[in-house]
Order: C-alpha cells, then sequence, then structure tokens
C-alpha cells in the first residue's frame, strides 16, 4: 500500500470518528441553552398574551401546544435535564389546557342572551375562568422554582 493511498483512507475514517465523537458528547451547557430557549419562548407567549380575548387565548393554548411539543422532542442526554423537560412539557401542557378552558368560558359569555339561563350560563363561566386563573397561578409558582433550580444547575461547572 503507497504512503498516498494511506492518508487518503486514514483522513476521512478519522473526520468520520470525530464527528461521531463530537456529536455524542453534547455538552450539558449547550443542552441547557436549547431547553431555556424553548421555556423561554413558552413564557414570553405568555407575557405577551395575558388578559387578552377570546381568539387571542385560543391562539396561544395552541402555541403553548407547539412549544410542549417541542419540548418533548428536545434529544437531551444529561439525566437531570431529562427531568427539567419534563416539568416543563406537563407545565406547558396544564397551562395550555388552562387557558383554552378560560378562553372556551370568556367565548360562551359573550353569546349568553339576556335571559335567566343566560345569566347562569355567564355566571357559570365566570366561575370556569375564576377556576382557570387560580390553576394557571398555581402553575406559574411551579414553573417559577423548576426554572430556579434548572438555572441553578445549568450554572454548575460541568
Amino acid at each position: 500500500m503507497s504512503i498516498s493511498h494511506k492518508y487518503t483512507v486514514l483522513a476521512p475514517v478519522s473526520l468520520s470518528i470525530a464527528l461521531f465523537i463530537s456529536s455524542c458528547s453534547e455538552t450539558k451547557v449547550s443542552q441547557c441553552q436549547r431547553l431555556i430557549k424553548l421555556v423561554n419562548e413558552g413564557t414570553s407567549l405568555i407575557d405577551k398574551n395575558k388578559g387578552t380575548q377570546v381568539i387571542t387565548s385560543i391562539q396561544l393554548s395552541k402555541d403553548l401546544q407547539f412549544i410542549t411539543k417541542s419540548i418533548q422532542e428536545l434529544n437531551l442526554a444529561d439525566p437531570k435535564l431529562k427531568e427539567y423537560q419534563s416539568g416543563f412539557v406537563k407545565i406547558f401542557q396544564n397551562l395550555s389546557q388552562a387557558i383554552a378552558k378560560a378562553g372556551k368560558a370568556l367565548g360562551s359569555t359573550k353569546i349568553a342572551e339576556a335571559s335567566a339561563a343566560g345569566k347562569e350560563r355567564i355566571q357559570k363561566a365566570r366561575n370556569e375562568i375564576d377556576s382557570s386563573l387560580t390553576a394557571a397561578e398555581a402553575i406559574g409558582k411551579q414553573s417559577d422554582k423548576l426554572v430556579d433550580e434548572m438555572n441553578k444547575y445549568c450554572k454548575q461547572a460541568e
């Protein structure tokens, strides 16, 4: 085997091995950054749409479902980050459901008639909205706690 042939085979093999090793060894920092980016996107959506109308609430719920799916699909290797990932999936799923429920309840108040049945419908919707807001507030506190824990973990040296 000639020397030049030996290097032409060795170079691609070495490059392949190096790429394989580097792709398998994604750092904790880069995994943290990917998870934090999606969590921030979801939080930003919520902040931007607080107190909005029915159509916006329904859209926000759908947008949060998309964020939830994106978080679920993150391919994280770090076991602790996988725990945070799972926690945020639950948080955004629950927020999406609470916002959808409140949006639908708000929508039902807009079509309620000026009658005893309409007043009853409005009162039921108010109760559902209040329940959803209470749930969303509790979920928000869980999210804040999880964000704090994840930030502390992500700041630790590897």
